[in-house]
Order: C-alpha cells, then sequence, then structure tokens
C-alpha cells in the first residue's frame, strides 16, 4: 500500500469516526432537548471537523502546510501563555524576540532539517537572550519570575511543539515519504487517548488522581482512555516504521506523557485562577487547551523515533 493510500485510508477512518460522531450527537439533542453537556458534546464534535480539516488540507500542502500550521498554532499558544504571565514594560524586547525571532527561526531550523540546532536552540541559546534582553531594559522588579515565565511558554509553545513537525525531518530506512503518517499517529494516540480517558472517567471514575488540579482525571480514566488507545496505537501500526508491539509500547508512553502535560498544564491555569487558555475553539477552549497533551509527548516521541528507529 502507498503512503497516499495509507493517508487516504487513515482520514477516511477518521471521517467515518466524525459522522458517526456527529450523528449520535443530533440524536441525543433531538431526543433530550436542550441541553447543557449535548450543547457542549456537539460543539466539541463540530470543533473537531474543523481541526480534522486543517491537519488535512496541511497534509495535502506536505512539508510547508505542516510547519506552516504548527507555526500558527505555536504563535497562538505562545499569546495564550504569555496573557496569564506577570509581563511589564521592561519585558516587550524579551516578548518581540520570542514572538518575531525566536519562533521563526526554530521553525525555519526545522524547514531546513538543522537537528543539530533546532534541538538547543531555545533551550540553550533563547534561554541566554531573553533575560540579557530584559536585563537591558533595567526593570528589576519581579525579574526572575518574568524571564522564567517567558522562557516557560517559549518551552512549552514553542520548542515542544515544533518536535510536531520535526517528525518530517527524520530519515528512517524503508518508510520514505511517509512521515506525516509518523505525525497522524502521534495526534491521533494522544487525542484519542485524552478522549477516552475523559468517556471511561464519566463511566467507572471514582478516584480522583489530583482533585485540587483537575477534578474530572480519575484513576479508572486514565487506566481505561490509556489502555484503550495503546491499543489503538498498537492497531494502527500499519501507518508506522513500528511492529504491532513497538506502535503499542511506543503508544503507551506518549499517553502517559500526554496525561502529565495536561496534568502540568491544569496546574498552571488553576495558580493562575482560569478554567480555560483561552477560547479560539468551541468547545475546547484555547489553542493550549487542545495541544497540551500533544506538547509532552510531541519531544518523546520524537526523541524515541529518532534514536531506535531513524538512520
Amino acid at each position: 500500500m502507498t503512503a497516499q493510500q495509507q493517508t487516504l485510508l487513515l482520514f477516511g477512518g477518521v471521517a467515518a469516526v466524525l459522522v458517526l460522531a456527529s450523528a449520535v450527537g443530533f440524536l441525543l439533542q433531538r431526543r433530550s432537548g436542550p441541553s447543557p453537556v449535548i450543547e457542549n458534546l456537539n460543539a466539541r464534535i463540530k470543533a473537531w471537523w474543523v481541526m480534522v480539516a486543517l491537519i488535512a488540507a496541511a497534509f495535502v500542502a506536505g512539508k510547508p502546510g505542516v510547519i506552516g500550521l504548527f507555526a500558527i498554532a505555536s504563535f497562538a499558544a505562545l499569546r495564550e501563555f504569555v496573557t496569564l504571565t506577570h509581563t511589564r514594560r521592561g519585558d516587550h524586547w524579551a516578548l518581540l524576540a520570542s514572538f518575531f525571532l525566536v519562533l521563526p527561526a526554530q521553525y525555519w531550523l526545522i524547514w531546513i532539517e538543522w537537528y543539530g540546532l533546532y534541538a538547543i536552540f531555545i533551550p540553550v541559546y533563547a534561554f541566554l537572550l531573553l533575560p540579557i534582553a530584559a536585563a537591558l531594559r533595567g526593570d528589576t522588579t519581579r525579574f526572575l519570575e518574568r524571564v522564567a515565565e517567558v522562557q516557560w511558554g517559549l518551552m512549552i509553545a514553542v520548542f515542544c511543539a515544533s518536535h510536531v513537525p520535526a517528525l518530517l525531518t527524520l530519515d528512517i530506512t524503508g518508510y520514505e515519504g511517509r512521515n506525516l503518517l509518523l505525525i497522524a499517529f502521534l495526534v491521533l494516540v494522544v487525542q484519542g487517548s485524552d478522549v477516552l480517558q475523559y468517556v471511561w472517567g464519566k463511566l467507572f471514575g471514582r478516584r480522583k488522581v489530583a482533585p485540587a488540579l483537575s477534578p474530572s482525571k480519575t484513576w479508572e480514566g486514565l487506566v481505561g482512555g490509556v489502555a484503550s488507545a495503546s491499543l489503538i496505537g498498537a492497531a494502527l501500526w500499519w501507518i508506522t516504521p513500528f511492529s504491532p508491539a513497538q506502535a503499542g509500547a511506543m503508544a503507551f508512553v506518549i499517553c502517559l506523557m500526554g496525561f502529565f502535560g495536561g496534568l502540568v498544564m491544569s496546574a498552571i491555569k488553576r495558580d493562575r485562577g482560569v478554567k480555560d487558555w483561552g477560547r479560539m475553539i468551541e468547545g475546547h477552549g484555547g489553542m493550549l487547551d487542545r495541544l497540551d497533551s500533544v506538547i509532552f509527548a510531541a519531544p518523546v516521541f520524537f526523541h524515541l523515533t529518532r534514536y531506535w528507529f531513524a538512520n
């Protein structure tokens, strides 16, 4: 089966699931009438249609489309993160550098496939540049906290997120021309785990994992969701360079990382006293509300694949 056939089959399956979900949502609304829960469900399904359409369009455009899509997503995510930080006038240079120098440079390095630099550009060079830019403004009020928040924003919204399109740069013997499917595998498994954790939690959830951070996350939901998504990952081995067992193991690792990513980002939101990062996506909150699990899973998935399967 060619890469194009695999991609069409995969997106056809996703579309079929969304059609079924849309039909279920419509029937539930007809039966129960006005209901906040059902309305939220339908809003989420509509948002998924839009997101899948955007990803499909990016896939059609190939490497430029995927890198461009995630660069835009990083910009939106960084903006959401920065709006919840304690910025002052003295941070303007650092923020300008973050949005209009560091972010595009990171994605340009991925475009030219310079792994040796994009792997350290933000953790090393941006880490040193930002406090210098802030210090030159001479504002020392809460200096350490302000600089650390901007650095954290870059690491989360740009560095970690950029490892999704960075999967296109991997050279894997026998898998040439199919790297887009690695991105599909990562996103489908991690996002599927989020949905399945929610479903298992609603059906069987009793014991809270971290009630102060995320009251909806339960141990039953975690175990059921991660186990189910790992099985889905194993079933999707045919779009990866992995065997079924390897695909299942990879799925298990990235599902766990996705869960912990959601937990960490929930802790930040609770610290800032907000429920969602933003209102960009109806039914889903902001960009970071959708990317939180993928952000934590992407670098781990990238490096596991690079060191164990790439040339």
